[in-house]
């Protein structure tokens, strides 16, 4: 199922993304019989897991395609929240593929690396994203982005998917000379609304084989990242059971998998545009759609 957080009033509310259109989850209440309210928030939906995809699915077969059209929102008027908007932790992982870690001529790791963003980095579909004057050379970095759906200590890699509750598209934009300042990357990759995540969450029942994904990222038009999830060295299974080893992942916990090459910050220097306002950046990941924000 595909859902997506939509800004209602002074706070967002989970959506059904279906082929016909999107639908608040809120205003399914009257066509249900159901005792406990349906999620008004995407973490409380998130928490209630697969139970609730399936009520979600049975309640919509029920529905009449007349009743469905009555309910889906007029395109104009939807203006998109981030996905996940209160996580409890923002976990990414540097150095993931390998034409990354030899475009900027780094050793391939032998553990993943992890870092972290904070919930100010967090960005919607479509949303102007303003460029700081604290930093010139701002790159962006296409990623595959794991939801967590359940609560994970020290899981096995066996298991460590069945812990997912679905998946979505980020960015994880960084301004490179605040990432070198030392060797903690945290200043270049936290900065404000610098985490672009969306436009849809999709269960991981719909999207399958993680590692089976093709990702591309355009830069005003421009053909910038081409990869496969296949090529990650660290597969998101091996991801998720590693750090649950040293940090408990909770429900709606975030985990930016790694960039693949062909950031700015792996052209010969001669070569290095930095992006700019006025610059369009357009991330596809198959079965996920596609996030686009434009840089101001």
């Amino acid at each position: 199922m595909k859902f997506t957080n939509l800004v209602h009033g002074s706070t967002a509310a989970p959506a059904l993304v279906t082929a016909e259109g999107i639908i608040l989850l809120s205003a399914l209440e009257a066509h249900r019989s159901g005792m406990k309210p349906l999620p008004t928030c995407m973490s409380e939906l998130i928490s209630a897991g697969d139970g609730m995809v399936k009520e979600l699915s049975c309640l919509l077969d029920t529905l009449s395609s007349e009743a469905l059209a009555s309910l889906y929102l007029d395109p104009a008027m939807v203006t998109y929240a981030p996905v996940v908007t209160h996580p409890g932790k923002i976990l990414c992982v540097g150095l993931n593929y390998k034409s990354h870690t030899s475009e900027i001529q780094r050793d391939q790791p032998e553990t993943p690396v992890l870092f972290s963003k904070f919930n100010n980095t967090l960005a919607a579909h479509l949303q102007e994203i303003p460029l700081p004057s604290i930093a010139k050379y701002f790159d962006y970095e296409a990623e595959l982005v794991i939801v967590m759906g359940k609560e994970a200590k020290a899981v096995s890699e066996s298991d460590a998917l069945s812990y997912v509750y679905g998946y979505c598209i980020g960015n994880d934009l960084t301004a490179r000379e605040l990432q070198g300042l030392t060797s903690q990357w945290l200043l270049g990759k936290s900065l404000d609304n610098f985490g672009p995540v969306g436009p849809y969450l999709v269960t991981a029942d719909e999207v399958g084989d993680p590692q089976d994904l093709h990702m591309c990222l355009e830069l005003n038009g421009e053909l910038r990242q081409k990869a496969h999830t296949s090529e990650m060295i660290f597969s998101c299974a091996e991801i998720i059971s590693y750090a649950s080893k040293y940090i408990t992942l909770m429900p709606g916990d975030i985990i930016y998998t790694g960039t693949t090459g062909g950031v700015i910050q792996g052209y010969p220097r001669e070569e290095r545009v930095w992006m700019k306002p006025g610059d369009e950046v357009v991330i596809r990941i198959d079965k996920l759609g596609e996030l686009k924000n434009r840089l101001i």
